[in-house]
C-alpha cells in the first residue's frame, strides 16, 4: 500500500473518532494500545496497521471497516467534511448519518451478492423538473404508474420498493441534518430516517428521500443545470408534498374546506398539520388568511385520533426495515448463510433472538 493511502485511511480514522467524541488516549484504551502517539501516528498515516488492528479500530469507533477503507459516497462526502478536531454538532451528525447509511447500504449489498434479495434498478422521472410545479407533476406521475390514484398511502414502504428504494427506520441523534439520507447505488438505493421524528415528519423525510432517488440527487445537473441547491431542494419538496397528499383532494369540498375538513385529511394521509395547510393553499381551497389562522392553531392528538376513529396509524415505526429486505434476512438465516447475531443487528431491532425460530428446526442445518 503506497504512503498516501495509508495517510488516506489515518484521515478517515481521526474523522471517526473526532465524530464520536473520543481523544486520542481514550481510542487507544478501547484498541488495547497503552501509548496515545500510536493512534497519532495511525492518524498521521506514520504507522501501518493489519486487517486485524483496522477491525478493532472499526468496532471501536462503531463504524464499517469498509469506511475506513474507502472515502463515502459522494451524495454524502459532499454534504459534510470534519477538518479539525473541534467539529460542529451538525457536523458529527451528519458523519454519523453517513455511517448508518454506509451500513445499511452494505446490509442490502450482502443480501443481493448472496441472491437472497433481487436489486431493482432504481426507477428515474424523464420529464421536466426544474421547477416545483415540475416536481408536484413528477409525483402525479409516480402516483399514475403506481396505481394510486389520490387514495392515501398506508405505509410508504411499499412504493419506495417499487421505485428501487429500500428504508430503514432507525434511532439517529444529533442536528438539524439528523432527519435522513437517502444513496442510489445504480443498481438499488437506500435510505435511512429517523425513528425519534414525528409520523409527520418521518412520512415527510421518506417522500422527500424518494423524490431524490426518483428525480437525482440534489447534486444532479437533471434538475436544473443552473438551479441553486435551495431551488432543488424546493423541486424535491413539491414533489413529497404532492405524493403524500395529492391538491385534486380538496376538489371534494366544493362547499367550502373547514379546518375539521383538513383535521380529517391531515389525519388519513399521515402528514404533518403545516404540509396539510399548505397543499390546501397550493389546491386554492384555503385561502391565504385562513391558512395564517389556523397555523397557529395545530389539532391536538385528541382531534387527529377522533377524526380516525379512534385507529392507531403509525408508519415507519415498528415495520422498520423495508418488507422486501426483511424477507431476505429471514431467508439468509433459514439457510444458514448469516448467523442470528447477524440477522438481529440486519433487522435493526425489529425482531429479537427470541423471536427467530432455530435454523436446525427449518433447515435441519445448524442453530
Amino acid at each position: 500500500m503506497k504512503l498516501d493511502e495509508w495517510a488516506a485511511i489515518g484521515e478517515r480514522v481521526r474523522r471517526a473518532r473526532v465524530a464520536g467524541g473520543l481523544t486520542q488516549a481514550e481510542l487507544a484504551s478501547k484498541i488495547g494500545l497503552d501509548d496515545r502517539s500510536a493512534i497519532s501516528k495511525i492518524e498521521r498515516g506514520e504507522r501501518r496497521i493489519d486487517g486485524m488492528e483496522l477491525a478493532h479500530l472499526g468496532r471501536a469507533l462503531g463504524v464499517p471497516l469498509n469506511q475506513l477503507l474507502e472515502d463515502p459516497p459522494e451524495i454524502i462526502s459532499r454534504r459534510s467534511g470534519l477538518v479539525a478536531e473541534e467539529t460542529t454538532r451538525d457536523e458529527t451528525a451528519m458523519f454519523r448519518l453517513q455511517t448508518a447509511l454506509v451500513s445499511w447500504r452494505d446490509d442490502v449489498k450482502q443480501l443481493i451478492d448472496l441472491h437472497m434479495l433481487k436489486a431493482t434498478r432504481p426507477l428515474r422521472y424523464q420529464g421536466s423538473q426544474g421547477s416545483p410545479e415540475e416536481g408536484r407533476e413528477a409525483a402525479r406521475w409516480l402516483r399514475s404508474r403506481l396505481q394510486l390514484g389520490t387514495d392515501e398511502i398506508s405505509t410508504l414502504m411499499r412504493p419506495a420498493e417499487q421505485v428501487g428504494l429500500f428504508y430503514a427506520v432507525i434511532r439517529l441523534t444529533g442536528g438539524r441534518n439528523d432527519e435522513g439520507a437517502s444513496l442510489n447505488e445504480g443498481d438499488f438505493a437506500v435510505a435511512i430516517l429517523n425513528r425519534q421524528s414525528d409520523l409527520g415528519r418521518r412520512r415527510a423525510t421518506a417522500a422527500h428521500e424518494l423524490g431524490h432517488v426518483l428525480l437525482g440527487d440534489e447534486y444532479s445537473t437533471d434538475i436544473g443545470v443552473h438551479a441553486s441547491r435551495q431551488e432543488r431542494e424546493a423541486v424535491i419538496d413539491a414533489f413529497a408534498s404532492e405524493f403524500l397528499l395529492p391538491t385534486a383532494v380538496f376538489s371534494n369540498y366544493p362547499g367550502g374546506l373547514k379546518r375539521a375538513d383538513l383535521v380529517e385529511l391531515a389525519a388519513r394521509y399521515k402528514v404533518s398539520w403545516s404540509l396539510a395547510i399548505r397543499q390546501g393553499v397550493e389546491a386554492q381551497a384555503i385561502a391565504e388568511r385562513d391558512a395564517k389562522d389556523w397555523a397557529g392553531l395545530s389539532p391536538t392528538h385528541a382531534e387527529f385520533m377522533d377524526a380516525l376513529g379512534w385507529a392507531p396509524q403509525p408508519d415507519l415505526e415498528n415495520v422498520v426495515v423495508s418488507p422486501q429486505v426483511a424477507h431476505a434476512i429471514m431467508q439468509a438465516y433459514s439457510q444458514a448463510k448469516i448467523s442470528a447475531v447477524r440477522a438481529i443487528e440486519m433487522m435493526r431491532g425489529q425482531i429479537d433472538k427470541d423471536q427467530l425460530p432455530e435454523v436446525s428446526e427449518v433447515m435441519g442445518q445448524w442453530r
